[in-house]
């Protein structure tokens, strides 16, 4: 209980903290000062020094969506909604949400609002395709689903990968998804007889390399054909995410063996 009441007092203490939390702003006095005080005094003071700073009943998140909808609809698309664009990133607000807020916007207020806040959405989350704003532009790109996280067979991957089973009848294939930098460690499809596996590159850019000799590039529509019984890996290019489809070739006697990671200095002498 005495645990219980400590913890209830640390968050009521940091609640307490973000709601006191203000906004330092300058950029009235910065422009303004001289010329109308008063009004830099409103907007440092006022606008963000109070009414931001409310984040007891609002969050910046919030404020940020709340005021780039305001400014988009009203057709003001200079360096005022840039910076608020921006602030919505630091806020939280990721390229993906961000697009999503425009386009609904759009309905709304105008089309031609929409096209010029995106010129400068753009520019503002251009460098900032990361995580799973990453992964849903990358599942744009192809009409297969990324499926779920590769979880059953994490321990053979350097890296995130993502199964989605495509079909299980007559011939079973799946859509395979490697972040940047994955890839599978080596790993053999042994069969007494037929076996081995089928690649097709659905979207992105990887590699697929059997031992002892060069990788070779897998793009969209590039077909490997894997033999039973050879040593090899597969994955994606350290800067592209990638996605094959992955055939199991019928066999007998057929298992698949995994062996040990490929290292990065293997990997890395590819690119």
């Amino acid at each position: 209980m005495k645990r219980l009441i400590l913890t209830l007092i640390s968050i009521a203490c940091l609640l307490n903290l973000m709601a006191q939390t203000k906004i330092v702003q300058t950029a009235g006095r910065d422009a303004l000062g001289e010329f109308a005080p008063e009004f830099a005094r409103l907007n440092d003071d006022i606008l963000f020094g109070e009414v931001w700073s409310r984040n007891d009943l609002l969050s910046l998140r919030d404020r940020s969506l709340v005021t780039i909808t305001s400014l988009i609809s009203q057709g003001i698309t200079d360096s005022s909604l840039t910076y608020h664009l921006q602030e919505a990133k630091k806020n939280g607000i990721t390229r993906t949400e961000a697009a999503e807020i425009i386009t609904h916007i759009a309905f709304y207020a105008g089309w031609p609002k929409a096209w010029a806040a995106f010129r400068l959405a753009k520019d503002v989350w251009n460098d900032d395709i990361k995580g799973d704003d990453a992964k849903a532009a990358f599942q744009r790109q192809m009409i297969f689903p990324i499926g779920e996280p590769n979880t059953a067979y994490a321990k053979y991957f350097i890296g995130n990968s993502y199964l989605a089973q495509i079909s299980d009848a007559q011939i079973p294939f799946a859509n395979v998804t490697f972040e940047p930098g994955c890839r599978n460690n080596w790993h053999i499809h042994k069969a007494e007889k037929g076996g081995g596996q089928m690649l097709v590159g659905v979207a992105g850019r990887g590699w697929y390399q059997e031992e002892g000799k060069p990788a070779v590039e897998i793009l969209p529509g590039t077909v490997i054909h894997i033999p039973a019984n050879v040593k090899h890996w597969h994955g994606a290019a350290k800067d592209s995410w990638f996605a094959h489809l992955a055939f199991a070739v019928p066999g007998e006697e057929s298992e698949n063996v995994w062996l040990e990671p490929v290292t990065d200095d293997q990997y890395l002498s590819i690119e």
